[in-house]
């Protein structure tokens, strides 16, 4: 979704200064923007950030929880190194269908494993296999109850050093609204008190998109 937080002049403004989105990637967001969902998709500018951080990180094991239409699972699989791979989790065959084409479009299938199952069960599933403390990074941007749980699960997938990026923690500001009690609502605003407190990591928040915490495993 695209930045709710800043001014309209502004989005516009910066999605026109910073993304350098490719035609692979414009074309998809523009098939997605024709969906009732389209909002789960992230903004253009969260990918360049996503695309660069993933660059940085160079991880050779990365998951993500939350795979839509495929947007931010293509900006990774574009910035992965060498040899990289990425674990693809969702439950939607329709939505990762368009996923999967473009993946296939853009050359990189061969580095994406999707895993069409609940998260959670995906993720246990590998800590089980013993995959723990082996994964790079992490990108979650799915249903906002199971946050807790996905990053719990992910803390012991991922090595000390390892990113984990978070989506959709600032909610259109919703979290600093007191009067605002939903239930995705108050797990995001538990969640960043939690995430506050918690000595396992060293904690950012970047605000593109609708707030993205980054955190490193210690």
């Amino acid at each position: 979704m695209g930045n709710s937080l800043l001014a309209p002049a502004l989005v516009d403004y910066i999605n026109k200064t910073w993304p350098r989105e490719s035609k692979i990637l414009d074309d998809l967001r523009i098939e997605t923007l024709k969906m009732p969902d389209a909002m789960m998709q992230i903004s253009a500018d969260e990918g360049a950030f996503l695309s660069l951080l993933v660059k940085l990180v160079k991880p050779m094991k990365a998951i993500e929880v939350g795979v839509f239409t495929g947007y931010s699972s293509l900006v990774t699989a574009l910035a992965l190194p060498a040899g990289g791979r990425l674990i693809a989790c969702d439950v939607s065959a329709e939505y990762t269908s368009v996923a999967e084409r473009y993946w296939s479009r853009a050359g990189v299938a061969d580095r994406i494993e999707l895993r069409l199952a609940p998260a959670a069960e995906t993720l246990q599933m590998l800590i089980d296999s013993g995959a723990s403390g082996t994964f790079d990074f992490m990108f979650v941007d799915a249903d906002k109850p199971g946050y807790p749980t996905y990053y719990e699960l992910g803390l012991k997938l991922l090595r000390v050093g390892a990113v984990i990026a978070v989506d959709n923690v600032l909610w259109s500001g919703k979290v600093a609204d007191p009067t605002v009690t939903d239930e995705p609502t108050e797990v995001l605003r538990k969640f960043n008190e939690a995430l506050h407190e918690d000595e396992r990591i060293d904690l950012a928040l970047a605000p593109v998109g609708d707030g993205l915490t980054l955190a490193l495993k210690r």
